[in-house]
């Protein structure tokens, strides 16, 4: 259905209350840990933090881009703090993750565009927590691609994601410092890198995208060999955002959801809800 400024019946969700909310926000604050949860004004918060999970954002909360759809601060980042590995493992542990998720802002500013970061974000936390389980949802390291793929390979095995986020023709408005070329070639590299790397990408919908875009994108994801594709819905996080053109229903998204199956995806999440980090643990294919 078209914007009409009202949110359809099937976007409204409760606040959350319960002791696992409590706790996961205390140990968020106590640690001075960012998460895209609370930066991106994600509505599956309350969600995720009564689960006991967050998806945490490493390298600051200021990004180098200004990407329309989001409500991340941009500006010059501060430098990267030496310390958010050991933090990151503190949380874990916690909070007694078996999945985390690790996600960044855009660090054009950096040489390896904060893959040294990630790397070791996660092998921290594999001291602090063996058994711990790894998605890492990275920006396109753009100018870098092939030092940051070989400063990952030793924060193995996880999986790889990134977002192509929105469709080309869309990209000008929604998403003015990446390129969709070099995204999908990101994704290619690092298949081609690490074999048995499975991964994933993400897109929106409602931004006024066309369906021949948007399986001509999944075409292209499959043609990198993306194994993993996470379809939902585009909800404006702020004022300053872009505006939601149209509300896809539920159904459209379950159709969404075989058509990605059939172009041969092995993971599948499509509903109004979706985003890249949600129920991201859910190994399931069905």
């Amino acid at each position: 259905m078209k914007n009409n400024g009202k949110l359809p019946p099937w976007l409204k969700r409760r606040l959350p209350a319960n002791d696992a909310y409590d706790h996961t926000h205390h140990v968020i604050g106590s640690l001075g840990i960012e998460t895209i949860c609370t930066n991106a004004n994600c509505p599956n918060k309350g969600l995720c933090w009564e689960a006991s999970t967050a998806t945490v954002l490493i390298l600051g909360n200021i990004c180098t881009r200004n990407c329309k759809f989001c409500s991340v601060a941009h500006g010059k980042p501060a430098p990267p703090d030496p310390t958010e590995p050991k933090k990151v493992a503190a949380m874990a542990k916690q909070m007694s993750l078996k999945y985390l998720v690790i996600t960044s802002v855009d660090r054009d500013d950096l040489q390896n565009g904060g893959a040294e970061q990630f790397a070791g974000v996660v092998t921290k936390c594999r001291e602090e927590n063996p058994n711990l389980k790894f998605e890492l949802l990275v920006p396109d390291f753009k100018n870098c691609q092939d030092k940051a793929i070989s400063i990952l390979a030793k924060a193995m095995p996880f999986v790889f994601g990134h977002n192509i986020e929105t469709v080309p023709p869309l990209y000008p408005i929604a998403r003015p410092g990446g390129d969709y070329k070099i995204s999908l070639k990101l994704l290619e590299k690092v298949k081609s890198a690490y074999t048995d790397v499975t991964t994933k990408s993400s897109i929106m919908l409602g931004l006024g995208e066309k369906e021949k875009d948007v399986i001509q994108s999944l075409k292209d994801l499959r043609n990198v060999n993306c194994d993993r594709i996470a379809i939902g819905q585009y909800l404006r996080p702020t004022k300053q955002s872009l505006e939601v053109i149209e509300y896809i229903e539920p159904e459209k998204f379950d159709w969404w959801k075989q058509k990605a199956y059939d172009l041969g995806f092995k993971w599948v999440m499509s509903s109004p809800f979706t985003r890249s980090s949600y129920n991201a643990h859910l190994q399931n294919t069905e």
